[in-house]
């Protein structure tokens, strides 16, 4: 890397404005300009040096501040988007996402699912997203942070005169006939506990260097934020689902790969009776809603895994605990969460049906059917047995041909097969709830309905999140930086003898009358002159 040595013997690294050292304007182009440019110390910045490499081109891309700034309002827009609609998360668990949009929002919400809006915050190119903005806070605070903290760290006390009049704080005293007291100007500025240097009888006075960190605070945090949001995309990172649990049922926690399992013993609708005296205030609400929850729980059991198990073999359980999930009163262990949210009473579970002769009404045996797990054929006595040919849990007619909507058998139908000693090739027929159809021609027999069984589901959300410690982090450090950058401020007062006169040049990042406050402070009864804002004379004039 080419170098740039400054009159003063010091070697800055090449595209340094203003040397690191004595503060000399390097820069020809700089010449015209009446103050200098303080941001980052007139310092070299890798984005402002290299442009030949492609790692170059791509460094200067994110290390770019309007980059950076259309990244995060892209970024709000997308996330913004996000809540227009639920996420699929959220919908119903027993309907096509597709159809969901589609029915409850129209044009817009198949729209919405199809730009894959749906699953906005894990879908690929919002994650590529979050990333690359990840990535433009770290260049660009690199690429500021390292030459700034090289330049105040190598400034030295007595800085060239010409860095001096190009502050926007500068003043001179002729000590002609007259010695300004510096040491009574020295003792003040510890008094406002600035860190005083002395060189050759030259002062730099410097307080409140920290502050010029907070914005690179601001990004680390923005990063940390930024990972724990990605990392909510990883595998075992992060889980929010749903899990429908019926009565009597046993089923594999979600996000636990098989380790946990958690059976629903019984579940309990408690609702307030407008005949009871304690609930009498929910009178009215009951008169006008019919039925209100007082609380709704479910009596459950988790267990674990003991051992392995081979594919398709039951896995043996072990019981960790037994536990009532109550709304706001959730089930936690290991790192998950178990949350009432949801109930559904009364949901088919198991339906009868009776073989009957259609002119006799004589029964040849009835079978039950499981709706969730229905066996395909059912052995009756005497020759007769049943075919199940086909089992449409949540039936509909698409296109004129029976379908399901669901798994959930909301409303099942079937078609049965049966056989006969007097009809062994069998018979079929379709069997739905209220109905019954022959659709091969007249039957001798029918299936006819006997009877059902029905079962409370429970809903439970099912939580856990590694992230939120790593997202608070994140959140803490941005609001330190905050704090750090908004309450104090980098301020620096160079008192300089030169040639039988005394310069006073001052510089901070941000509020200027408070430096200009210490300053009059300062030189007040020390025989030094008050020095003038040039921005503002320079305003003045115009």
């Amino acid at each position: 890397m080419a170098e740039v040595i400054c009159e003063c013997g010091h070697k800055n690294p090449e595209g340094t404005i203003l040397c690191e050292s004595c503060g000399r304007l390097l820069d020809e182009k700089q010449s015209g300009e009446k103050l200098a440019d303080m941001r980052y110390e007139g310092s070299a910045r890798r984005s402002q040096t290299y442009n030949k490499t492609i790692i170059d081109k791509i460094w200067n891309f994110f290390s770019s501040v309007k980059v950076g700034v259309t990244l995060i309002i892209i970024t709000l827009v997308a996330s913004a988007a996000g809540t227009i609609l639920p996420q699929e998360m959220y919908i119903p668990t027993n309907v096509d996402p597709m159809d969901y949009y589609h029915d409850e929002y129209g044009w817009f919400g198949k729209l919405y699912f199809q730009l894959g809006f749906n699953n906005l915050y894990s879908s690929w190119w919002y994650m590529i997203l979050i990333g690359s903005l990840g990535i433009s806070l770290l260049i660009a605070s690199i690429d500021r942070f390292f030459p700034l903290y090289r330049s105040l760290k190598l400034q030295k006390v007595t800085r060239h005169e010409g860095f001096l009049k190009r502050q926007r704080i500068f003043g001179t005293t002729d000590c002609a006939g007259l010695e300004p007291n510096i040491e009574e100007a020295k003792g003040k500025l510890k008094k406002r506990h600035y860190r005083v240097r002395e060189e050759n009888g030259n002062l730099l006075a410097e307080k409140g260097r920290f502050a010029r960190w907070g914005p690179y605070i601001n990004h680390i945090g923005l990063i940390v934020f930024l990972i724990g949001a990605m990392l909510r995309s990883v595998p075992g990172m992060y889980v929010d689902k749903v899990l429908w649990l019926r009565e009597g049922e046993t089923k594999e926690v979600p996000g636990t790969n098989g380790q946990y399992f958690l059976h629903n013993k019984k579940f309990t609708l408690e609702t307030y009776d407008k005949n009871n005296k304690e609930d009498k205030e929910f009178k009215e609400a009951i008169a006008e809603k019919g039925t209100i929850a007082k609380n709704y729980q479910s009596d459950v059991t988790l267990y674990k895994k003991d051992g392995s198990s081979l594919p398709g073999e039951e896995a043996k359980l072990k019981k960790i605990k037994d536990y009532s999930i109550k709304v706001n009163y959730p089930l936690t262990y290991d790192h998950f969460s178990y949350y009432q949210v949801d109930y559904k009473l009364g949901e088919l579970n198991k339906m009868s049906f009776k073989l009957i002769d259609k002119q006799t009404l004589q029964s040849f045996g009835s079978i039950t059917i499981d709706l969730y797990n229905p066996k395909k054929n059912y052995q009756l006595s005497k020759g007769y047995s049943v075919q199940l040919m086909s089992y449409f849990p949540d039936f509909e007619f698409d296109n004129d041909k029976p379908a399901t909507k669901s798994r959930i058998p909301n409303n099942p139908a079937f078609i049965f097969k049966m056989f006969t000693p007097d009809k062994p090739k069998g018979e079929v027929s379709f069997a739905a709830i209220k109905q019954t159809m022959e659709p091969l021609g007249e039957n001798k027999y029918k299936m006819a309905f006997a009877g059902i069984e029905t079962k409370n589901v429970t809903a439970l959300t099912i939580r856990k999140d590694l992230t939120l410690g790593i997202i608070f982090a994140g959140g803490i450090i941005f609001m330190i930086g905050v704090v750090q950058g908004a309450y104090w401020n980098h301020r620096r007062i160079w008192i300089i003898r030169k040639d039988g006169k005394i310069l006073l040049a001052g510089h901070t990042n941000k509020n200027w009358h408070g430096l200009k406050r210490d300053i009059s402070t300062i030189i007040e009864g020390t025989g030094i002159q008050e020095p003038e804002d040039q921005l503002q004379e320079e305003k003045s004039s115009k």
